[in-house]
Formats: C-alpha cells, sequence, structure tokens
C-alpha cells in the first residue's frame, strides 16, 4: 500500500490515473449496466431487469465490459437499437450512488494537499465518459485543488503529459505517476518520470 512516506522528497506534483487508482472502474460500469437493465424492462417489459442485470454482473466480472451488448442481445434477445442506448448510457449516465475514492487515495491527496503538492489527474478512454465519472465523484473537497487531463484530446498520453508539465511549469523529475496498469508505467518510463504502483484493497 502507498503512503505519502513514500513520495520522494524532491516530488512538487502527483499525476493519478482515475480508473482503478483512485476510484473502482467497476461501481461505474455496474450502475450503468443497472440502468440499461432497468431501461430495458420499462421500453420492452421483458426480460426482468434484475435478470439481465445478474446475467451483466455475472459476465462482467469474468470477462469485462468487451462484447457484453452482443451477449446479452443474444441471451435475452433485445433488439440491436438498444446498442447506441448503453453507449450513451455510458458517456452521459446520472449514477444512482456517487462514485467514492479508494479510502487509501483519499487519504493520500488529504496528505499531498496539506504538504503543497500539486495533484492532477491524467485520465485515458472517452473523454466525456471519463468527465462524468469525475463529476459524479465523492471529492471529499479535493476537487479544487484537482486539474484534470484527458490523454483522448492529445495525439498520444505522452503528448498529454508534455503539456501537463509545460502548462504547469514542472520537469520531469518533479513528476510522479501514479497507477496500475502497464500502459501507465510505460509512459513514465519514455517520459523518464517516477513510476509508483498504488496496490488497492
Amino acid at each position: 500500500m502507498l503512503s505519502y512516506q513514500q513520495i520522494p522528497a524532491s516530488k512538487k506534483a502527483v499525476v493519478f490515473d482515475l480508473d482503478d487508482t483512485l476510484i473502482p472502474q467497476k461501481d461505474y460500469d455496474l450502475q450503468v449496466y443497472y440502468l440499461f437493465a432497468n431501461f430495458i424492462e420499462y421500453l420492452a417489459t421483458f426480460p426482468p431487469a434484475k435478470d439481465m442485470l445478474a446475467f451483466m454482473e455475472k459476465r462482467y466480472y469474468a470477462h469485462g465490459q468487451k462484447g457484453m451488448f452482443e451477449e446479452v442481445q443474444q441471451t435475452f434477445g433485445i433488439e440491436s437499437k438498444y446498442q447506441e442506448n448503453l453507449k450513451l448510457l455510458f458517456s452521459n449516465a446520472k449514477l444512482p450512488l456517487k462514485l467514492l475514492l479508494f479510502k487509501e487515495a483519499l487519504a493520500l491527496m488529504q496528505e499531498l494537499v496539506v504538504n503543497r503538492i500539486a495533484i492532477f489527474i491524467l485520465t485515458a478512454g472517452n473523454a466525456q465518459q471519463q468527465l462524468n465519472k469525475i463529476r459524479q465523484t465523492e471529492w471529499n473537497g479535493l476537487d479544487q485543488y484537482l486539474k484534470v487531463y484527458f490523454a483522448d484530446e492529445y495525439q498520444s498520453e505522452h503528448d498529454a503529459l508534455n503539456v501537463l508539465m509545460k502548462e504547469n511549469g514542472f520537469k520531469s523529475d518533479e513528476l510522479l505517476l501514479i497507477g496500475n496498469s502497464e500502459i501507465r508505467k510505460n509512459l513514465a518510463t519514455n517520459s523518464k518520470v517516477d513510476f509508483l504502483t498504488f496496490l488497492q484493497t
């Protein structure tokens, strides 16, 4: 588990990934599936939302998002036109419950703010969807200290990180990247930025 004491004293800014680093991605995805299942039940009356949701949850834990709609369609016989509704929900869903930070991430970010270390989020994936997650996360007042960069708005994550450094006046050796993916680890290596894995419990 990563704590503030492990942040090198030379670092002036920490750049966090979002999914499965600050918030559990499943907390967003499963709420979207809940909304979709209820949407289908409301429009088509069959299948019952609880049956579809149970199927989607089980499949999600086994295989993730990929191919979800196709398997739901095959299993329950819903029309292909509803695939667009699922895509829209992922981008714009108004969640029943707020997304909560991992408690370790919350504690670390609070210590960074107290110690005047700048904090950023650099997140990949559909920018509208990622913004929707950020807007529906309970930040406990940390949002006023956060600056967010969406990698998909640049040619590459490397470009996004360079812009982040340039706009905020940081050198690569003053930055620390925190995430859980190999992609983010490779970004740090290629950008000559230190990287730490934030394993959540």
